[in-house]
């Protein structure tokens, strides 16, 4: 797979600010993805040239059947030359020859239709297999890279890339090379059987050819600009009719459909502006073109009809036939305009696939990695810094130790780097300096997907997939059986509401849980990192935008789930981290304080200060106390 994709390990940048690759890279690998294709277009290239003979096959016998005709009707024309000494019986009539060339004819037509049937069917396959490989490898790549691609990275421009730009880089090979091929051998057999039929008038009638050569490298020069911004044009119309879709409530709540429906009209606007400057030029190159193949065809009838006066020249297998392949020479001239066409597009489409292929894995399981099964001890940070981009660290120097089976509460302002601390414990950053540890061994030399099935987490808004109740469960076991499925909503308090579904656990799940409440998708979401059987369950705000009888709900999940397991909750509110075995305070990116909460009320002016904000509201709303010592876990109600 070289011609298409390529990875290596080193920092992540955003693919829009990588070094663009020159128009001839992107051609070296663009044919070097067409070579691992060579059978399949070998085949198309042998049948499109048979076509030409084929063609040229009923051109002959055409031009004969005129020639015999003319021999019949002027008693001074002479008799015609019939191929490779072949020639009709004496006994037959004229009516007779006539009708078995026109029966000859036929015959060949009938194959050139079966013929040219199955080319088009072999070409389609042909481009759609490239199609599907291309978007693999995209689709591929993008699940191997890291957060960092994805927050440096419009997800317009990626999704853009992966099915519009994929699909431009597919029909390479079959609207680039394989057309290429078969007009450079037509034209070859083309200008090899006139150059036979008469040397000086196929010189005299293709002298303007060089011209049609430059203008197309001319043309193609001028229009590669324009290829390239109608991706980024196509990534603006995309990321316009992505965010509506995504924000209709918003853009419903504030009466502004006919504003948005302006602004996705401009894009689309800007699109039809560009194609039709495009289409502009193309439109001025090709009547140019086809003027100079008229001047041909006008130096064909009297340079022609001279020959064919002086007798030098037959009229039905010289003139005839020459006139014909002329036509047809110019025509697969004028095919360079649609190849340069296509040429472009593919470069411009060619050049931003291969930025996300080329671009460096940075989070990847390495050689020789440790397996993880189970963390049997603890987890250790140890002077941990880490910024989403290296002049602006979020989280500075952390050092914390969480023994195994204990419960670690973690609050603070907004910004201070809570969630950002789950997310490298979940290795989907590393961390800049420092480094983190389970059971004694940095995650950087861990088996990832150990790492990862070891650590369950939840989200604060946890995503969930159009499918079934049952498949969203069993996303991270996709071969759990209906019990295992089952016994995690269970501890995740999921089950009694997942039987009164239509269809329970087969029932679909709307579009990012749409159908379900928000407490109904957390239980989910908690059953899903259940399944998993995790050691380690990192929970980050999962009551954070939900009501109090929600938080109630959620909350008796999480405390099931939490059961002998090391527990990590992110959370500002004090009726989940009242009774958590410790709790630190992250702020400004660093640990201000590490106590239980009774110690934190009476040493951390921020943790008292929160406890007073929500001292009225925990008294009047909470139905219940979360407890999660390392011994036990209960709900006290």
């Amino acid at each position: 797979m070289s011609g298409v994709s390529g990875s290596s390990q080193g920092s992540q940048t955003n693919p829009q600010a990588r070094r663009k690759l020159s128009s001839r890279k992107l051609l070296r690998r663009l044919l070097r993805l067409a070579l691992e294709y060579r059978g399949p277009c070998t085949a198309v290239v042998i049948m499109q040239i048979t076509l030409v003979v084929l063609s040229l096959s009923t051109l002959g016998m055409t031009g004969l059947g005129i020639d015999y005709l003319s021999s019949q009707v002027l008693k001074n024309s002479g008799p015609p030359q019939w191929p490779l000494g072949l020639r009709p019986p004496a006994t037959w009539s004229p009516i007779q020859v006539i009708i078995a060339l026109s029966g000859l004819i036929l015959v060949v037509a009938i194959f050139t239709a079966a013929l040219k049937y199955l080319a088009a069917i072999a070409s389609s396959a042909l481009s759609q297999e490239v199609l599907v490989r291309v978007r693999t490898d995209v689709y591929s790549k993008l699940q191997q890279l890291s957060f960092s691609f994805y927050d440096a990275g419009e997800s317009s421009s990626i999704i853009n890339r992966a099915a519009g730009d994929a699909s431009h880089v597919g029909a390479f090979v079959d609207g680039v090379i394989i057309k290429v091929l078969t007009v450079f051998l037509t034209l070859t057999v083309y200008l090899v059987y006139m150059l036979k039929m008469h040397v000086g008038l196929t010189l005299v009638c293709l002298a303007s050819t060089p011209l049609l050569w430059i203008g197309a490298v001319v043309f193609s020069k001028l229009v590669q600009p324009a290829y390239r911004q109608a991706s980024t044009l196509s990534d603006v119309m995309i990321r316009t009719l992505v965010e509506n879709l995504q924000g209709i409530q918003v853009v419903k709540g504030f009466a502004r459909e006919a504003e948005q429906a302006d602004r996705f009209q401009k894009a689309n606007h800007d699109i039809r502006d560009l194609k039709e400057s495009i289409f502009f030029r193309i439109s001025t190159f090709q009547p140019s073109m086809g003027l100079l193949t008229q001047i041909n065809m006008l130096v064909l009838i009297g340079y022609g009809g001279m020959l064919v006066i002086r007798g030098e020249l037959a009229l039905g297998t010289g003139l005839f036939v020459f006139a014909n392949l002329l036509h047809e020479f110019a025509n697969q001239v004028s095919q360079i305009t649609n190849i340069a066409n296509s040429i472009q597009t593919s470069l411009a489409s060619a050049g931003r696939v291969f930025e996300v292929l080329d671009e460096p894995i940075q989070i990847a399981t390495p050689p020789n990695a440790q397996r993880l099964k189970h963390v049997a001890e603890s987890i250790e940070l140890d002077d941990v810094s880490f910024g989403y981009h290296p002049d602006r660290m979020i989280l500075h120097d952390v050092s914390l130790r969480i023994e195994s089976g204990e419960c670690i509460g973690i609050t603070g302002p907004t910004g201070s780097g809570k969630t950002t601390l789950l997310s490298l414990l979940k290795r989907f950053y590393d961390v800049h300096d420092g480094s983190i540890r389970l059971d004694g061994v940095d995650l950087r030399k861990l088996n990832l997907d150990d790492l990862r099935r070891a650590t369950g987490i939840v989200f604060q808004d946890s995503f969930l997939f159009s499918n079934t109740v049952a498949a969203n469960i069993a996303f991270g076991v996709p071969d759990a059986t209906p019990d295992q499925i089952t016994a995690a909503a269970k501890i995740a308090i999921a089950d009694e509401f997942i039987c009164e579904l239509p269809d329970q656990y087969e029932s679909m799940v709307g579009e990012h849980g749409s159908n379900l409440s928000g407490g109904q998708r957390q239980r989910l979401a908690i059953a899903r990192a259940i399944v998993t059987n995790p050691s380690i369950l990192l929970l980050d705000d999962a009551t954070a935008s939900v009501d109090p009888d929600t938080e109630h709900e959620i909350r008796e999940a999480m405390v099931a789930a939490m059961h002998d397991r090391t527990t990590i909750v992110v959370s500002n509110r004090l009726s989940t981290l009242s009774r958590t075995d410790r709790i630190v305070v992250l702020q400004h990116g660093t640990i201000s304080d590490v106590g239980t909460h009774e110690e934190l009320l009476e040493t951390c002016d921020y943790y008292r200060e929160l406890a007073e904000l929500q001292g009225l509201s925990v008294a009047r709303n909470s139905r219940s106390v979360l407890t999660c010592t390392k011994h036990e876990t209960v709900i006290k109600n």
